[in-house]
């Protein structure tokens, strides 16, 4: 049987012109992410089945690939259900195995702590554009960190890395978990409904507050409970301040600080960023995850026409490791989705060194070829990046394809 020389469905092999994009952008990540002091950690791409199953991922959980147990422990005559076949599984993001992570080695890490981890991660999703079932995360954290200054430092320092890479004008959407609720319960709506209340409302920007009405309607729930809660984002979209708007009509319901935290951050994000953008209140972002507790956050792209990164606050995940909640707030790029624009651009590296290449006639005899290593040697000292390589026959073509790689300039060495 011949063998299949494409990747397997989801997954993509990279060029070196594509690489040499993910080197510059993974080396600015890090060094924007360590300016706002994040450490960078790493963690096993394998996490523990009841680790990923735990109820925290949402559809995601749906998309694990799952890894077979081993050896003796694999009994296929006597497995009856899946459990008895999977211990562990590709970890489908970074916020659980950093929840983990931070629950077996917290006497170790100063607090706050500030976590920068880039790796891959594994879904089983249909594969589209800028979305692959092996990418790349790249995730900030602030654990410990009760008030919204977590929020600000992660907007800002994700916002200064976009404007590094020469993006502006996008838009960062934000909202609370707790907004969402207190509206939810305000219209009507049990505790035990509103993962389906939010799941409707989060197909709002495809389907329109008339496909919300009506998905609402065939999910069960009361006219007046519907009418009362699509009502209010209209109201609240015709009001002069939104945010005032829910403090009044909320009142009693909603928590103290939510709408004040808000605010603080707004304030403090457009009075110190490094690029622009527009901080925009969006009470219908919803976000995917269950494990989200309190502000979420998501940023658009024209260029892209979806989010290209995403986060929030998760105060209860890692006490389901430890017993004892720790305040968590993170946000992640859609590092896959930025190369992906970047790529589309044509984007060139600033600042890139020279790139040489040094073609040499085949036989060439070892006293020349010594001079010729010599002076590589010499320009790679002075920074430049030298190839070495023998001429081709069709030198042409050769020179066409080193040049796709961004080489600059040819020597060429003959015999003579």
């Amino acid at each position: 049987m011949a063998l299949k020389k494409k990747p397997v469905k989801g997954m993509k092999d990279i060029l070196p012109a594509e690489m040499q994009v993910r080197d510059y952008v993974t080396g600015l990540i890090k060094e924007t992410y360590k300016s706002f002091g994040f450490s960078p950690i790493e963690t096993p791409c394998v996490e523990h089945i009841e680790n990923l199953c735990s109820k925290q991922g949402g559809d995601n959980e749906k998309l694990i690939f799952k890894i077979m147990k081993r050896g003796e422990k694999l009994d296929l005559k006597s497995a009856e259900t899946e459990a008895d076949l999977a211990d562990s599984g590709l970890r489908y993001d970074l916020t659980v195995p950093l929840s983990r992570f931070y629950a077996n080695h917290a006497n170790s890490l100063p607090s706050p702590f500030k976590a920068l981890q880039i790796g891959s991660v594994w879904r089983a999703d249909q594969p589209q554009r800028g979305r692959f079932r092996q990418f790349v995360q790249c995730d900030i954290d602030i654990l410990g960190e009760p008030g919204c200054l977590a929020e600000i430092e992660l907007i800002l320092a994700t916002t200064t890395l976009l404007g590094k890479l020469n993006f502006s004008d996008f838009k960062v959407r934000i909202n609370e978990r707790r907004i969402l609720k207190a509206m939810a319960l305000y219209s009507g709506f049990t505790e035990e409904q509103f993962d389906t209340v939010f799941i409707i409302l989060d197909k709002m920007d495809k389907i329109g507050w008339e496909g919300v009405k009506s998905e609402l309607s065939e999910a069960g729930f009361a006219q007046d409970k519907v009418e009362k809660y699509v009502a209010m984002f209209a109201e609240m979209e015709q009001a002069a301040d939104g945010l005032h708007y829910l403090e009044e009509r909320l009142f009693g319901i909603l928590e103290d600080d939510v709408i004040g935290n808000l605010r603080t951050i707004r304030e403090s994000v457009e009075a110190t960023r490094a690029c622009r953008f527009d901080l925009v209140f969006d009470p219908t972002l919803v976000r995917g995850m269950s494990y989200y507790t309190g502000t979420i956050f998501e940023i658009e792209m024209e260029q892209f026409g979806s989010s290209v990164a995403g986060g929030g606050r998760y105060d209860k995940m890692i006490g389901k490791f430890t017993g004892n909640d720790v305040p968590a707030c993170g946000f992640s790029i859609g590092f896959e989705r930025i190369i992906t624009i970047l790529m589309e651009q044509e984007f060139e590296i600033p600042g890139a060194s020279v790139k040489k290449a040094y073609l040499i006639e085949k036989k060439m005899p070892a006293e020349k070829l010594c001079e010729v290593l010599k002076e590589a040697k010499a320009e790679r000292e002075n920074g430049t990046q030298v190839l070495v390589a023998l001429m081709n026959k069709n030198k042409k073509f050769q020179k066409e394809q080193l040049m796709k790689e961004g080489y600059t300039e040819f020597r060429e060495f003959f015999n003579r």
